[in-house]
């Protein structure tokens, strides 16, 4: 026997299985194990503006639909490669904001590859161990302070108080400053970490702050996501 022998009969020996209903349910059931997993360590973990529940479950059907695509492919040669060329005209344009979100695609499909395969416990463990390895990092002082863009407007006699008052928060910058005959308006990007006082209700307390001061006419506080430095 030639070497292209061999090596055609190794292939189609890889190949040669058949699909049952039963491999593709377990495999779908692991996978959507998987992608719930993954939703409760990207919620928990969820550090930008606004949560997208669409985009949570967009993890889970990745999670799901890698694993019926590698299932399939798995079983045919010809399934496989006419996937592939399928897969390779596909073009997604929804542009992703965050790098983690992309990580937390990656670890869906992986999941999802793994489950196809058949490998329920390496896939399971693997996840379990990446959600564990990656919650403790968050926890440990890995994640990012709340960051708020903070606008503030008043009379020019508070200017001093407002300056006293900025210094109690650890971190701000300024974006801009306008004045308007007697009253100056000022934007900053403030960064504030929760505690035990203010947790659940930092925009009530800092806006209270601000507002108590004699000569304030405006303050307000928005969400606002950003690197400092930029």
């Amino acid at each position: 026997m030639s070497v292209v022998d061999t090596i055609k009969k190794s292939v189609l020996e890889n190949f040669g299985g058949t699909i049952s209903a039963g491999d593709m349910l377990l495999s779908l059931i692991v996978a959507f194990i998987i992608g719930v997993f993954i939703i409760y360590v990207y919620r928990k973990t969820y550090t930008g503006v606004v949560y997208s529940k669409a985009f949570s479950l967009c993890l889970l059907l990745l999670s799901m639909v890698t694993a019926m695509i590698i299932r399939t492919i798995s079983s045919n040669i010809s399934l496989s490669l006419g996937m592939v060329g399928a897969l390779s005209i596909v073009r997604f344009r929804t542009a992703i904001k965050e790098p983690v979100d992309t990580a937390f695609m990656f670890w869906g499909i992986s999941g999802g590859i793994m489950a196809g395969a058949g490998f329920y416990i390496p896939a399971i463990v693997a996840t379990l161990g990446i959600g564990i390895l990656y919650f403790g990092t968050y926890l440990m002082g890995f994640r990012t302070s709340n960051r708020y863009l903070l606008v503030l407007k008043y009379k020019s006699s508070a200017h001093n108080d407002v300056l006293k008052k900025l210094k109690t928060i650890k971190k701000f910058k300024i974006r801009s400053k306008s004045l308007f005959g007697s009253e100056i308006e000022l934007s900053l990007e403030v960064d504030i970490k929760e505690n035990k006082k203010t947790k659940g209700n930092i925009e009530t307390t800092i806006v209270d702050q601000f507002s108590g001061i004699d000569g304030v006419v405006n303050a307000s506080l928005i969400a606002y996501q950003n690197d400092f430095g930029d």
